[in-house]
């Protein structure tokens, strides 16, 4: 993952110093040419999540990995996609949907962007499955793929310094290949975006609802105690493929997902 590097902004002033007689008689004889110099730094904002459907709204979604610099990853998703039987066909899961402390309610998973350089170089965003989902005791599950559905991006700022982003399915069903989510040509992504995989029946962008609230057989809410036991929602917009198979043994399976944030060059 590359990080951003310390960027300057800087500028000259050129001053005229004249050097001449006080009496009004007698033309301007000598000018000497000097330079005055002035340097910024490009503004280092202060790391904070916002709400991805509401970004004036700090939120709190727990802990999270992040990058640091003047162009970072501020947030990434842990997506979690519950407990399931064994199917005896092909099968998917949607993930469970971001939570929060507080009283914001549930979202589509996200990442969330921060560009304070000062030169507008714009910036790219990939993902990459490392590994097959694999099991404490070594066991893998051949076929099994997460997929990335219905992305938008999100920010106080105008819409048309926004990110382009990627359009169709993402299906991460090669294992180390990097796949493209959001790029910010020259002059865009400046700023604060959040890149959300679906989306709440609250968003502003009049995009319909991905998000589902999960019960059980009986039809009790199921609840996440890490968040003040609030109610746990799918989000249809990300899911895990699993293939028919009759080896797949009971257990816990986790891959590791890599998110990439570069600088444009």
């Amino acid at each position: 993952m590359r990080h951003a590097k310390h960027l300057l902004f800087s500028f000259s002033i050129l001053f005229l110093i004249g050097i001449g007689q006080s009496h009004p008689a007698f033309a301007e004889t000598n000018s000497l040419p000097t330079q005055g110099n002035v340097q910024f730094d490009a503004s280092l904002q202060p790391t904070e999540i916002v709400d991805p459907e509401k970004p004036i709204h700090p939120v709190d979604p727990g802990p999270t990995p992040s990058t640091v610099g003047y162009l970072r990853i501020d947030f990434v998703p842990k997506l979690n996609f519950g407990r399931n039987k064994v199917p005896k066909k092909e099968q998917s899961y949607p993930a469970h949907a971001q939570l929060f402390h507080g009283t914001t309610k549930a979202r589509g998973n996200f990442i969330q962007v921060t560009d304070s350089r000062a030169t507008g170089d714009g910036w790219k965003l990939q993902v990459r499955q490392e590994s097959m989902f694999t099991s404490n005791k070594g066991d893998s599950i051949k076929g099994a793929y997460i997929s990335l559905d219905k992305l938008w991006a999100n920010s106080i700022l105008d819409k048309e310094y926004a990110p382009s982003l990627q359009t169709d399915v993402i299906k991460l069903d090669k294992i180390g290949m990097t796949y493209d989510l959001a790029t910010a040509e020259k002059n865009k992504g400046y700023g604060t975006w959040s890149i959300e995989f679906g989306a709440s029946e609250e968003n502003d962008a009049g995009l319909s609802s991905t998000l589902k609230p999960v019960t059980d057989k009986s039809g009790m809410a199921v609840v996440d105690p890490n968040f003040e036991n609030k109610q746990v929602y799918e989000n249809n917009a990300v899911n895990f493929f699993m293939p028919r198979s009759t080896d797949v043994k009971p257990g816990n399976y986790q891959t590791v997902i890599t998110w990439l944030l570069a600088e444009l060059p």
